[in-house]
């Protein structure tokens, strides 16, 4: 059963998307597995049929070269399907080790009046993913908020290690900052969405935006985040040979990231257990059930609640990690952007 957990009579709550999260049709596999969304068993078996490799058996190279969900996805669509309508420009920023690259994405029909902008920080595990790879998320946001979403390319270990990915994403918050008029949108209505290692780093950026002064994001949605290092919680038993994230391959990510033990220690990787977590804004996070992130992302919303900070935590049953990035073909994923972008809009309507 999906777990919820919000602000009694918040204006942000929706009971609509906790039922639909809860949908038990599900399809359940040979052999005792948990049981599966019909949408999501679908796009498992055309993955399986790939016969893709857990990334922690291979070198980076070969991992970052293996199918995908969201090559799965992209095979399905028709020719052209796959843009959404949504508009897309690359531009270089400097960052601190040379230039960064965006994706700038704009709606299809620009909302009067709206000049919010979302950066987009996708997954990976700090090691594999892309632009390529990770397009559909941002554009269906973008879509869905009638926004501007931006998405950097950070840099990736093993060729760079902690802080590599953190030290991008800051640079690119300070050019936002500083450029947000000149793309028609105000560095007072920003949001973040991070997925994965990229919720780490949503939730470090907003941290750090505000110890440097610059303006905070209103608003964080984190999509089965990164947010500690700990490898014996219980997701991780539960998802030991999951697809297509097993715990193993969580543990690897952070393997070619940090750079000790000490790292793994650290407030900016494990994220749980900081003391100043009440600096952070109005908090979403979506959690998929099959995902060996789903009890940590439990946890930091916890400790999230326990700061002060407003929390709209969902897991959605019979989904695994990934599922964010196919709002095209699984509908809980859809569920998820109507419920992330729902309370975006809200915290950009509340201040």
């Amino acid at each position: 059963m999906a777990r919820h957990a919000n602000e009694p009579g918040s204006p942000m709550s929706s009971i609509t998307i906790r039922n639909l999260a809860e949908n038990r049709s599900l399809y359940a596999p040979e052999g005792g597995q948990k049981r599966l969304d019909a949408d999501m068993a679908h796009l498992l078996r055309r993955l399986e049929a790939l016969e893709p490799r857990p990334f922690d058996t291979l070198p980076v190279e070969e991992a970052r070269a293996e199918p995908t969900l969201a090559r799965v996805l992209r095979s399905m669509l028709r020719e052209g399907a796959e843009s959404m309508g949504v508009g897309l420009e690359l531009r270089m920023v400097p960052g601190p080790d040379g230039d960064v690259p965006l994706r700038l994405y704009t709606p299809p029909v620009p909302v009067p009046d709206n000049r919010s902008i979302v950066l987009y920080l996708y997954g990976g595990g700090f090691v594999v993913g892309d632009l390529d790879a990770n397009d559909a998320a941002p554009r269906a946001l973008c879509r869905r908020l009638g926004a501007m979403v931006v998405a950097p390319r950070y840099r990736q270990a093993p060729e760079n290690v902690f802080p590599a990915a953190h030290e991008d994403t800051l640079a690119v918050w300070r050019w936002l900052v500083a450029n947000a008029a000149s793309l028609g949108g105000t560095a007072a209505l920003m949001a973040v969405v991070g997925d994965g290692s990229g919720g780490n780093l949503a939730v470090n950026l907003a941290i750090d935006a505000k110890d440097a002064g610059l303006p905070r994001p209103r608003h964080l949605g984190l999509i089965s985040p990164m947010v500690g290092t700990d490898a014996g919680l219980s997701s991780y038993a539960e998802n030991r040979a999951a697809l297509p994230l097993r715990s193993a391959t969580v543990e690897w990510f952070w393997s070619k990231y940090a750079r000790d033990a000490l790292d793994l220690k650290s407030p900016q990787l494990n994220l749980i257990d900081r003391t100043d977590l009440g600096k952070l804004p109005a908090t979403t996070i979506i959690l998929p059930e099959l995902d060996p992130l789903r009890s940590e992302g439990e946890q930091f919303a916890q400790a999230l609640r326990r700061s002060g900070v407003w929390v709209d935590s969902l897991v959605y049953d019979g989904v695994t990690h990934g599922f964010f990035d196919l709002p095209q073909a699984v509908n809980k994923a859809m569920f998820a952007h109507a419920q992330v972008t729902r309370n975006i809009l809200a915290s950009f309507e509340t201040g």
